[in-house]
């Protein structure tokens, strides 16, 4: 094939062909699966965090404090259930369910093994995944779209001040995070000829995405984090500026649904990026260079697994490592360097595909692209080399500042000064200063 890679051979044949209850089967196991690993992720980020600054951590309910999840879970519904009297109750009791309902359903186009009746259920065979559609991942961004709602709404409905700065908040970061994953989808639409999640795992039989492609994996990665609302992105409900952000005025089990609503968007996007980047349920290199059924039976759904727990992980390394951004730096992140980034490397992408598809060799792709790659930097350098320098401006005097103008005190603005502030002289009494300057003249 000339070095080309071959576009994934799109096959939904083996979906919609399920009995009933196969179908109601893999639905509750889907369900059962993401409520399950959010309890590990939970009592896991807790172990991980306390273990980074030097803390105990979790060790009091079960063996090794591994029920604290589901004492955490009790301990929600227990709570007094309150709504607050300035709220829009309808709106405010559906936001949970909102932010809830479309995490769940996100999952059901991620597969857990090939797209083969390879397995058998109560002596059915079937495939090792829910369902698949020809556009699956554009329905995963428009279901997570749905879910950003639900913080949107809450903090509207909450009917005051910080909920609402904190669903303006997550509107913003909806808009800005939301171009650049949907262009990192892009460059491996373009790589794989395909949009359905099973046909994307088979084009990456031979190499992974995350080595093809590896600029969209890192700007998916930090976009993955941006979306769950995960430190250091974590704006939209940060304790420190916004007491609790969109979520401050709820309470019990409420407040758990979006709790659960956010662990579960970060098993969703891990395992999104799994599929698209990291073989999906296919096994490492070096697993499947010496063991043929490493991709076969009940194994791959072990690989993908593993490879959802690894990204959790960096979710949690995350939250113990960065402070959280200030709230320009996280908007200057997603409009002047991922989307800029991700647009032209999706030229250079779609480039690329366009050479490989017309027959030509990688090394005159690499020629042609490197040339154009160092007539842009030449060009650059050439305009900045001829436009005029500009001449620095004085600094204008500092205007006079009154900070009790107003009859209470205020911080200067920009380019005003403080007065000076009065000494007042020293309380050293005589003798004491003419005993110390005897010593000194000694």
């Amino acid at each position: 094939m000339n070095g080309a890679v071959l576009l994934a051979a799109e096959d939904l044949s083996f979906f919609g062909r399920d009995p009933w209850w196969l179908v109601l089967l893999k639905a509750v196991f889907c369900f059962a699966f993401l409520v399950l690993t959010v309890l590990v992720a939970i009592v896991w980020e807790r172990k991980v965090v306390a273990w980074m600054q030097l803390r105990i951590g979790p060790n009091r309910h079960g063996p090794w404090g591994m029920l604290q999840s589901l004492a955490d879970g009790v301990k929600l519904a227990l709570k007094e259930d309150l709504v607050v009297a300035g709220a829009d109750k309808v709106v405010f009791v559906l936001a949970p369910v909102i932010c809830a309902i479309p995490a769940f359903m996100a999952f059901a186009v991620i597969p857990f093994g090939p797209a083969d009746h390879e397995i058998s259920i109560f002596g059915t065979r079937t495939t090792m995944q829910l369902t698949d559609l020809p556009v699956g991942l554009l329905y995963i961004l428009a279901v997570a779209s749905i879910g950003i709602y639900g913080i949107v709404l809450a903090g509207w409905a909450s009917g005051s001040t910080y909920p609402l700065l904190g669903g303006l908040r997550s509107a913003a970061q909806m808009v800005s995070y939301e171009i650049a994953m949907g262009l990192s989808f892009a460059a491996v639409f373009i790589y794989s000829g395909s949009m359905s999640t099973s046909a994307i795992v088979d084009a990456q039989q031979h190499t992974w995405f995350a080595c093809l492609l590896p600029v969209s994996f890192v700007i998916y990665l930090v976009s993955m984090v941006g979306e769950t609302n995960r430190a250091p992105f974590d704006l939209p409900e940060a304790e420190g500026e916004l007491v609790g952000g969109f979520n401050t005025e709820y309470s019990s089990l409420k407040f758990a649904m979006f709790m659960l609503a956010e662990y579960i968007n970060m098993v969703t996007v891990s395992a999104v990026a799994s599929t698209l980047f990291l073989g999906g349920w296919r096994a490492p290199w070096p697993i499947s260079a010496f063991w043929a059924g490493a991709n076969h039976g009940w194994w791959p759904m072990v690989w993908i697994v593993v490879k959802i727990q690894l990204l959790l992980f960096v979710f949690i390394w995350l939250r113990g490592t960065l402070p959280r951004l200030r709230y320009d730096q996280f908007m200057k992140l997603g409009w002047k360097v991922l989307i800029p980034v991700s647009l032209v490397w999706l030229v250079l992408v779609a480039t690329v595909r366009a050479l490989r598809n017309e027959g030509k060799d990688f090394s005159q792709i690499v020629l042609w692209i490197g040339g154009a790659v160092v007539a842009l930097l030449l060009l650059s350098l050439l305009v900045d080399a001829v436009r005029p320098k500009k001449q620095a401006e004085p600094a204008p005097a500092a205007e006079e500042f009154d900070p009790m103008a107003g009859g209470f005190p205020v911080p200067p603005l920009p380019g005003q000064q403080l007065p000076p502030v009065p000494r007042r002289s020293a309380r050293v009494p005589s003798a004491t200063a003419a005993i110390t300057k005897g010593d000194d003249d000694a």
